[in-house]
């Protein structure tokens, strides 16, 4: 099972690298972007560190976080929207390097990359809280209700990890239309929150039970 995994993990994260680096520097027009390399830099070496982790200690997990077709048309298409989001900020991003519309103070994007390190650290935190976090909205037959750690602060943590990571990624490349482009990526996460929770509600025992005793979906103390 390892050695199939590992295959896959590899190809995905080589995939994801050429992608990511293409949608920066071809719209960019040159090799020559420090934010870009930047961003490159903290998102894939804690990636492969974490992967390779995984791999050794937590197999099935990252199985699961390979899996990433969902069956439902509506989370399809929020999965689609969130993939032309992406697009759409990285080719601006690009974009902004290449014709300087905006320019973020190195102050600014120290600060961005520590917060993007440290919703990182959330999302790393939530998996190994949760060994049923996958890509696609799912319910296993043995599947329990996780309830403790970060489950019993809001029932989505991992958006919450997800949503702080892209909205400092702009920052970190240096551009604040990117920035006005992942705007949106919250409101995404809502609509992912609101189908999860009616397949979690109808198909995993004691879901409805846990939404009483923990209220928010997101943000404590606000939603």
């Amino acid at each position: 099972m390892k050695q199939g995994v590992a295959a896959k993990a590899v190809v995905k994260f080589i995939s994801s690298f050429v992608v990511a680096a293409l949608l920066l520097f071809v719209p960019a027009g040159t090799l020559d972007y420090p934010n870009g390399w930047l961003f490159l830099a903290l998102l894939f070496t804690p990636m492969a560190l974490f992967g390779l982790f995984l791999l050794i200690k937590h197999p099935l997990l990252l199985a699961r976080r390979l899996e990433g077709k969902e069956e439902q048309g509506e989370q399809k298409m929020v999965a689609f929207l969130g993939a032309l989001l992406f697009v759409a900020g990285f080719l601006s991003a690009g974009l902004d390097e290449r014709y300087r519309w905006t320019t973020v103070p190195v102050w600014g994007v120290a600060v961005a990359s520590i917060i993007f390190l440290g919703g990182y650290g959330l999302f790393v935190a939530v998996m190994m809280q949760n060994e049923y976090l996958s890509r696609t909205i799912t319910v296993e037959s043995a599947q329990t209700v996780i309830d403790t750690g970060l489950y019993s602060i809001v029932r989505h943590p991992m958006y919450g990890a997800s949503t702080i990571m892209f909205l400092a990624m702009p920052l970190v490349l240096g551009s604040f239309v990117s920035f006005v482009i992942f705007l949106f990526y919250p409101l995404l996460m809502v609509k992912r929150i609101a189908g999860e929770e009616e397949v979690l509600e109808r198909e995993l025992e004691g879901y409805s039970e846990y939404k009483a005793r923990v209220r928010y979906r997101l943000i404590p103390w606000l939603w």
